[in-house]
């Protein structure tokens, strides 16, 4: 490890990584708070390293920008655990380990004798993290289930796309980060727990749950009230009263978040915006006399009387940019936020005030490529980012050799025969 290691969260924790991309982020998170993460990948490279897309578009296992991004701090090497030389070197290292990180099927571990009670008589502390599409027991638990399964039957595909139209998918994955995530978080805290009793254990994460976890208030509203939150899209829906009101709003060059309130929350700032539509020419005798302290309710307005405001509002926002109407906004005290596309993240003030963006070498490449940091700011001991992600098996000699103490000749004949 790295000099910098030893002040961060985890030193001197070791995790082993495996399964490709359904673990990739867990390892991710725990690598920037400082453990040593090995990724384990059979010779020839993980399957994560196919998924597109690709530095400069060029189809290559080690050019890819998703690997790129969920593979920054931690180390490579190539181990085939299909053949027995290699479980037993996977063995050596699980010694080395506080804790693994498998993204299998159910029992293909236990199948190889890798299971989790295999790995206790190897080293009786282990954590061994499991992430699966539906958690390793129950009637689900030998499905397969992709990023979209698991992302509708969680419940969140339901609640995703308009009203009119069928449910979607986010655009870019999201069922498996949320896995992960809670994988990182709870693979923490039972090192935490080893560390107070001496116990391992192994950790159950299922994509589906966990993705059901963040439905919020949607099952409890099918339980008491027997109604299904519905998909709103760029709209707010007010089931009580079955109807929506806008959130998001088309301006000059692109979107603005902007939702319409009465009471003591909206009178701080219709009143004002208000004014900015009168001097635009564009409010109507409805809207201007609406009082928003006492006669505005947007969960009791009347479709009709809603149309009164949405048409105005749309009209208005289109007339300016995000920059306009945020600078404006923050000016008068309105709530209302600009939509940020990648370019804009990527220049925004307040990221770039806190150091956000961080530039990581890539020698093979000649080149810096510019990553997300840690989202975390620790006084003490800060998250960062050390290291490129790793290529194909680019620590084999450094783990191997240095650290398990093979000879460079048994290296080389463990190359010849398929091990690594």
């Amino acid at each position: 490890m790295m000099p910098e290691d030893q002040e961060s969260l985890l030193f001197p924790y070791r995790i082993l990584e495996l399964a490709g991309e359904k673990s990739c982020f867990c390892g991710k998170i725990l690598g920037d708070m400082g453990a040593d993460v090995i990724k384990i990948e059979p010779p020839g490279g993980d399957a994560a390293r196919t998924i597109g897309p690709f530095y400069q578009d060029k189809l290559d296992p080690e050019k890819s920008l998703y690997w790129f991004a969920y593979n920054v701090n931690k180390r490579s090497i190539t181990l085939n655990l299909e053949l027995e030389e290699g479980r037993e070197r996977f063995k050596d290292l699980v010694k080395t380990a506080d804790a693994i990180i498998e993204a299998y099927p159910p029992g293909y571990m236990a199948k190889l004798g890798l299971g989790y009670e295999d790995l206790c008589r190897v080293k009786p502390d282990i954590i061994v993290t499991s992430i699966s599409p539906f958690g390793q027991d129950g009637p689900y638990r030998h499905y397969n289930g992709s990023d979209m399964v698991c992302w509708a039957m969680g419940g969140m595909m339901y609640l995703c796309g308009d009203s009119d139209r069928p449910p979607v998918q986010v655009s870019f994955p999201q069922a498996y980060l949320h896995a992960a995530a809670d994988g990182a978080a709870v693979t923490v805290m039972a090192v935490y727990h080893r560390n107070l009793t001496g116990e391992g254990q192994q950790v159950d994460v299922s994509a589906q749950a966990c993705v059901t976890w963040t439905l919020m208030q949607a099952p409890e509203t099918w339980s008491i009230n027997r109604l299904n939150t519905k998909r709103a899209g760029i709209y707010r829906d007010r089931p009580a009263i079955q109807a929506q009101d806008k959130q998001i709003w088309e301006c000059k060059d692109g979107y603005v978040h902007f939702i319409l309130l009465g009471g003591a929350a909206g009178a701080s700032f219709m009143p004002q915006v208000t004014r900015w539509i009168k001097e635009e020419g564009l409010a109507t005798a409805w809207l201007s006399k609406v009082d928003w302290a006492e006669g505005f309710d947007s969960y009791l307005l009347k479709p009709e009387d809603y149309e009164q405001i949405e048409g105005p509002l749309s009209e208005f926002f289109r007339r300016f940019t995000k920059k306009e109407l945020y600078q404006r906004a923050i000016k008068e005290k309105v709530q209302l936020c600009p939509v940020m596309d990648a370019r804009e993240i990527l220049e925004n003030e307040q990221l770039k005030s806190r150091d956000f963006w961080k530039d990581l070498e890539h020698p093979e490449l000649g080149s810096t490529i510019v990553y997300p940091g840690p989202s975390l700011k620790l006084s003490e001991t800060p998250l960062s980012l050390r290291r490129r992600a790793p290529l194909i098996g680019e620590h084999n000699e450094e783990i191997y050799l240095g650290e398990l103490g093979l000879s460079v000749e048994r290296l080389e004949a463990l190359k010849q025969i398929g091990v690594i």
